[in-house]
Formats: structure tokens, sequence, C-alpha cells
């Protein structure tokens, strides 16, 4: 989870920013990590994959039965869409200022824009892990020095009294739950691309790899990170007149930088992929 620890006027030191200058394949052993909270904020474990000028994903856990809150030093209300998707564990999520409270499980989303307060707790027997993609990123300033700035939220609640009794449930809602049911489909070559979130700043996308697939060549207008779910897979690049390939399998990332050309290729069985993109999925060009 991204944290205010990014504010070095408070005495902090800032969360990793890892970026790079072609694409690149992440492998999981050899993340970047990090360690942000206080005793009343809670310890959050961060596993950074990239964090450019357009782009932050991370993959953060708790264990079971902790939270992650906020304290005066870590507040949690960040300038940036965020997409948390459940890679394993049972995630409670609380919006603390509205007192909106929604469980996500493996394979589900949530989603939340600029300006929302959010908590999330491990629940039941097994360790919580998130992918988190973060747009507009730490570097443009959109998490710590924006969330020292915001007047402090002094009470946390989790419970939507003003629901009971009533006929419908209050209009406004600063969380959304996302499953695969709500997923957009798209169909590029031999993938099966569903859109989870997309907004003027930030698209994740779910996609599934059948054996032997062969991707359309695709361009985004903007950085993208392609997270191996499930099976094996292989990535064909062109940028600035090189040719890279990478084999990815689970929990390997793929970093694309802006205006690079890419495929997605299988070479086995079925496999699925995560892919976050800032600001725009479309290229002009495309």
């Amino acid at each position: 989870m991204t944290s205010s620890s990014d504010n070095s006027s408070a005495g902090y030191s800032p969360s990793p920013r890892p970026v790079y200058d072609a694409p690149t394949l992440i492998k999981r052993t050899a993340v970047r990590t990090h360690i942000w909270g206080d005793r009343e904020s809670g310890l959050v474990a961060d596993w950074l994959y990239a964090s450019t000028d357009k782009l932050h994903v991370l993959l953060f856990g708790l264990a079971p039965g902790r939270w992650f809150k906020h304290s005066p030093a870590y507040r949690t209300v960040f300038a940036a869409d965020e997409v948390l998707y459940v890679l394993s564990g049972s995630m409670l999520a609380s919006n603390p200022e509205t007192g909106e409270v929604l469980q996500c499980e493996r394979g589900e989303s949530l989603f939340f824009r600029r300006d929302t307060w959010h908590h999330v707790q491990a629940r039941g027997e097994e360790p919580l892990r998130i992918l988190e993609f973060f747009a507009p990123p730490p570097a443009t300033g959109s998490s710590g020095v924006y969330a020292q700035q915001q007047p402090y939220l002094e009470k946390s609640k989790y419970a939507r009294d003003e629901i009971l009794g009533g006929a419908t449930y209050p209009a406004r809602s600063t969380l959304k739950r996302l499953t695969k049911s709500d997923q957009s489909l798209r169909v590029e070559g031999d993938l099966t691309v569903g859109i989870i979130v997309s907004s003027e700043h930030l698209t994740v996308a779910d996609i599934e790899v059948a054996g032997g697939a062969q991707g359309l060549p695709t361009k985004h207008d903007g950085d993208a990170l392609l997270f191996g779910l499930h099976g094996e897979v292989m990535i064909r690049a062109r940028w600035q007149g090189s040719s890279f390939t990478f084999e990815t399998g689970v929990h390997d990332g793929v970093f694309l930088p802006h205006g690079c050309s890419y495929e997605v290729l299988s070479f086995g069985r079925t496999a699925r992929l995560l892919l976050g993109v800032a600001p725009r999925y479309l290229h002009p060009w495309s």
C-alpha cells in the first residue's frame, strides 16, 4: 500500500521507486521491499514492482487478522485512482470517513478514486496479498506529500447507521467491489481481455491467455505492467529499434514503457495476467 512515508519533511525515507529505461522483466525474487507504518496505523509489507512518472504498482501484505489504518504520520488518503486486486486471502476494506465496509475475496478487486480514506484488514486465517495499481503515481506528488496536507481524520467509523430503518441505501458510495462478472470483455487476437477498471488515469485488465495463443501487437498510450497470475507466457517487445523477449511466471512482472509495442505468446497451457496501464489504454495510432 502506498503510504505517507514518502513525505521526507516528516522525517521518513521515501518508499523505493523502481524505474526502468527499457522493457524489463521483474522477477518475483528480485522485487524491492519496504515496510511502513507504526503502532497506531499497523505495519504493512510492500513489494514494489514499478514506480514511474506515470504508473505505480506494488504488492502489499498483511498477516491474518491484522489491519492497516492510519495515524498522523501515515495518512491513507491520496490524490490517485487505486485498484486493489486480491491475490490471496480475504480483504475487509473500509472508508473510515463514511463508514462503508466491503469484503473482497480472491480474484475480486476494490476500486476507489482520489480523496478516499481507506483501511484494510486481512480476514480469516490466510495471509492477505494484494496487487495495487495507483495513478497518478507518487512521483507526481499524489501520495505522502498530498496526504500530509489533508485535514486529519480524527475518528474512524465502520458502519453506516444512516441506512438503518431506511428503504434504500444512500446514493453516495466511494468504494466499489468488482468481480469477474463486472468486467467488460475485449477479444484481442487469441487473448480475452477483461477490463476491470478504466478511468482517465488508470486502466486495469485481467487477460486470459489460451494455450498456444498469439496476441495482437499492442501499444498503449502510457506505461504498462504485466503481472503473472497463473501459468507461463512469453512477452515479445519492441522499443526504440530493439527487440526483447521475456518468459514470465507467477508473480513475475514485465514493465513496458510508453511507446513500447509488445505481443503476448503462449507455448504451453492456459495462463492469466493482470495488466495495469497509465494514463490511457488505447494508443492514438493503434
